[in-house]
């Protein structure tokens, strides 16, 4: 099966003597079937001319961030929004310097920047450039925000040196693209569960018990994991979130609520429980409004604790059963109880006294803890909501393959 037949390539090219190498790409991957549309930085046009690339390509070449013709197109959006995956090729140490710091002062680098597709960069430069402690600090910061890297290789340099820094060959990047799409449709196969938000627990119709959780980062989980291709179901409390149209949205409002919603979606490959389920319930709720008095006593009862009840149920317990532990002290050590009294895979704990990656947070910072002692345990420095999710659903794929 050719799982790169119809895909959408963007390929963005910078200044560098490997670029000539781009247009074999390019054949290569419209030899495929893939649709190909390329992005010519300001230098890469001293390497290659958009001719070249246009007549290879079949496709408009782009340059320009502020193009008078296709001001209404917004090019920096529409690409990034049209392409299936994004290559970079060469990336030169330039561009990975720029792409760290967050710059964007060319389409190439906005287009990047203002993109939520998986980005893949293929490094080019003399191996005293690769070797240097900046060019090693910026790949590292890229890699934790999620970039793929491609290479380098070992060998002869334009520059007459010998070493690593050589762009990666066209053949070899073709099959690191296509095993990215082969991974993604075989994802397809595989069905994920992930509850997020908070639960409401009525008192009487008009008052209840919640808490301060937004639901963001179980959104976020849900989205990389439907990007990645699996077949989503997000059971969400009440938020104010919007979700894809390809992620299958139960919106609930009570933890028990929530408790059937789970019953009826397994089985499934891997469940996610990042919801903030009320432990307690209201035992006897008023079906009027309770009038205002001096003082009342409300009686509770426990919730079932969702992820224990499937961690623990043999019969349809999924492959790969993940909590999370919001925590405001002694993070490891609650964290550590959890993973052990719940029966689950990992944990995974954030401080949410933290205000900067508390509940209504678009950042997190989080540790996971591991229940398979042979693998370490690690924590994810704080990014975007959307960032971490990625970084977790990377790890989950590598353990459900």
């Amino acid at each position: 099966m050719n799982t790169l037949l119809e895909k959408k390539i963007l390929l963005v090219i910078c200044g560098g003597i490997s670029a000539y190498k781009s247009l074999e790409l390019i054949r290569l991957l419209k030899k495929q079937g893939t649709m190909v549309k390329t992005i010519l930085t300001k230098n890469a046009k001293e390497f290659v001319t958009p001719l070249s690339v246009a007549s290879l390509s079949q496709e408009k070449v782009y340059d320009n961030l502020f193009n008078p013709e296709n001001e209404a197109e917004m090019d920096h959006i529409s690409l990034s929004r049209w392409a299936d995956v994004i290559i970079v090729a060469p990336a030169t140490a330039n561009t990975i310097s720029k792409l760290s710091n967050g710059s964007s002062d060319d389409l190439a680098s906005t287009v990047i920047l203002a993109s939520d597709k998986d980005i893949f960069l293929t490094p080019a430069m003399n191996i005293r450039m690769w070797e240097h402690s900046s060019t090693k600090e910026n790949l590292k910061k890229l890699k934790s925000y999620g970039y793929k890297i491609i290479g380098p290789e070992i060998g002869d340099m334009a520059c007459g040196e010998f070493g690593e820094g050589k762009m990666t060959n066209p053949t070899e990047i073709l099959k690191e693209i296509k095993i990215y799409f082969d991974n993604l449709n075989n994802n397809k196969k595989l069905r994920a569960l992930v509850t997020a938000g908070p639960t409401n627990e009525y008192i009487d119709p008009v008052r209840f018990i919640t808490n301060k959780s937004s639901g963001k980062q179980g959104y976020a989980l849900a989205k990389s994991l439907a990007k990645k291709g699996f077949k989503t179901t997000l059971i969400s409390g009440p938020t104010n979130l919007e979700i894809d149209n390809n992620i299958d949205l139960i919106k609930v409002e009570t933890a028990d609520e929530m408790f059937k919603a789970t019953q009826n979606s397994l089985p499934v490959d891997v469940a996610i429980f990042s919801a903030a389920v009320a432990d307690f319930r209201i035992k006897e709720k008023e079906n009027k409004k309770i009038k205002k008095q001096a003082y009342i006593n409300l009686e509770l009862e426990k919730n079932t604790d969702i992820l224990n009840y499937v961690s623990k149920h043999n019969s349809l317990r999924p492959n790969l059963v993940i909590g999370f532990a919001a925590e405001t002290n002694n993070i490891k050590e609650n964290a550590k109880k959890k993973l052990t009294e719940k029966n689950c895979d990992w944990i995974i704990a954030n401080d949410v006294s933290n205000k900067s990656i508390g509940f209504d947070s678009d950042f997190n910072e989080v540790s996971i803890f591991y229940k398979d002692k042979k693998v370490k345990d690690e924590k994810l420095i704080m990014k975007k909501k959307s960032e971490i999710s990625d970084e977790i659903i990377d790890r989950v794929i590598k353990q459900l393959n």
